[in-house]
């Protein structure tokens, strides 16, 4: 395996019919009207030669592919989003067909709204179309992901696909910072408030008990698991305590079946390197995860010069912490290579991604026969 081989595990894109199909739609909506402004903005999103080129400027760089916000469920009614949900899979799926060697493979969108039209494209786009894995989003449309209605996706990928579910935080401008306004200024809603989403999903699904129903469910949280790592005493010491400050709800019955202390669960998540270029959160989200638990992402290309800044000083910030080299591969590629089972070349081929098989039932054993 080269040494500088990184594969990006959270850069986004617009696949092209996609994006003629989302601009449509945002002529009908004010608030995505805003946001494609900015997309347009931004060719590396959209164009695909212009993602090429500047790909090209980074030596062993690959991307695995997610669509950008906003979330499917976001664009329409829930008797119209399944339909986008396959044109972006289809789009994603051609992209990967036609450049292997620069994206290996895509992550599928669902429409989260239509449960069991969800359920469906899961299993069209793995089986069918090759996709390693799904992205959701913190909420669907203000729903939280806990909810029982959307437990059978969760469900399906931990113990039918053993695939990771990537998560990305949603919240707009309507989400007012305080009760007596109608809306967040100065972009508050996006620079703190995508953070507190993601670690509200984070912890909605570890008290819920999603965690222990799912062992094996695998969840990378985009932006380094978001608040988690820098709040790790203060999960640890806080929740230990959990009601303690509730009179209305005995939330004591949850600590007694954990079995063990909530910051244990909260570690259990995979977080990206997508944090901007940042050195110090880096190495904050690697003590609180461990190299394990953490893959090499960029956020690409939203960043200032719409594409490239993001990919360099991600680089940067991980080179310069001087990590184990063991530690350095399975970030910049060993971790992803090992939880989507990918094939790569000169790498040793991945066992090619399996439904789970059903535990047997133990076979009774034989009566001996008397002599």
């Amino acid at each position: 395996m080269p040494r500088d081989l990184k594969l990006d595990i959270f850069p986004h894109i617009f696949p092209p019919a996609f994006f003629e199909r989302v601009k449509g739609i945002a002529e009908q909506s004010p608030s995505l009207a805003a946001q494609i402004k900015r997309w347009l903005h931004i060719p590396v999103l959209w164009d695909l030669d212009a993602r090429l080129r500047m790909m090209d400027r980074f030596p062993g760089y690959k991307q695995i592919l997610t669509l950008s916000l906003p979330a499917i469920e976001f664009l329409a009614p829930r008797d119209k989003t399944p339909e986008l949900a396959r044109i972006a899979n289809d789009g994603m799926a051609e992209i990967v067909a036609k450049h292997p060697d620069y994206f290996p493979a895509f992550v599928a969108s669902l429409p989260m709204n239509n449960v069991p039209e969800a359920l469906r494209e899961m299993d069209r786009a793995i089986g069918e179309l090759g996709a390693k894995g799904i992205q959701i989003f913190t909420n669907v449309n203000g729903r939280p992901l806990d909810e029982e209605e959307f437990y059978p996706i969760f469900e399906r990928m931990a113990n039918k696909y053993d695939l990771p579910i990537w998560v990305h935080p949603t919240r707009t401008a309507k989400f007012a910072d305080y009760v007596s306004e109608t809306k967040s200024k100065y972009e508050i809603y996006w620079l703190f408030g995508w953070p507190y989403e993601t670690s509200v999903f984070m912890a909605r699904l570890v008290f819920s008990g999603m965690l222990e129903k799912l062992p094996d469910l695998k969840i990378i949280t985009h932006h380094l698991g978001a608040m988690a790592p820098f709040f790790d005493a203060r999960i640890g010491y806080g929740m230990d305590q959990l009601g303690s400050r509730t009179a209305d709800e005995d939330y004591t019955v949850i600590l007694k079946r954990m079995g063990k202390r909530p910051v244990e669960f909260f570690k259990k998540f995979y977080a990206d390197t997508s944090v901007n270029g940042s050195k110090s959160a880096t190495r904050c989200g690697l003590d609180f995860y461990g190299a394990d638990h953490v893959l090499f992402g960029t956020d690409c290309p939203f960043d200032p010069e719409g594409g490239p800044l993001f990919i360099r000083e991600v680089i940067k910030a991980i080179d310069g912490l001087k990590l184990k080299e063991d530690d350095r591969r399975k970030i910049y590629f060993g971790n992803a290579i090992r939880m989507l089972r990918l094939a790569l070349p000169d790498a040793p081929a991945a066992k090619a991604a399996k439904p789970k098989a059903k535990p047997r039932k133990a076979a009774k054993p034989k009566a001996r026969k008397r002599k």
